[in-house]
């Protein structure tokens, strides 16, 4: 009986666990860059290698800043989400039109998967 407790809170901690293993930076990833500034609810500007980067989120397209109010709630969630000075990862995927690279971006956690469970009820939810 005792060893079925013990499996059955190793099996318990392991799951708990799962969500953030899988929100690590992928091997791929670029080393750490520096957040310098937000743009809106789908781009943020970095320090990398001593360059500042535009970065579009992959698979994100948030209203423009100026599209009220849920532009403006977009942006401030990136803005909780990466305080200015934070270090995230990036996993580029492409280039865009603009020169931007679009990559989805990790503080901890994938911050592309989150804005797509958080602030896109944000934004919807006053329609």
């Amino acid at each position: 009986m005792a060893r079925r407790v013990h499996t059955s809170r190793a099996l318990a901690v392991a799951l708990a666990l799962l969500p953030m293993a899988m929100a690590q930076a992928p091997a791929g990833a670029s080393p750490g860059a520096t957040v310098i500034s937000i743009g809106d609810g789908d781009t943020i500007r970095v320090r990398m290698n001593g360059k500042p980067i535009t970065v579009r989120l992959a698979c994100i397209d948030a209203p423009e800043t100026a599209q009220r109010p849920h532009g403006q709630q977009a942006r401030s969630y990136l803005q909780q989400r990466l305080p200015l000075g934070s270090t995230v990862t990036l996993e580029q995927k492409t280039t865009d039109r603009y020169g931007r690279l679009v990559a989805d971006v990790f503080n901890g956690i994938n911050i592309n998967r989150r804005w797509w469970k958080t602030a896109r009820l944000l934004c919807t939810a006053s329609t």
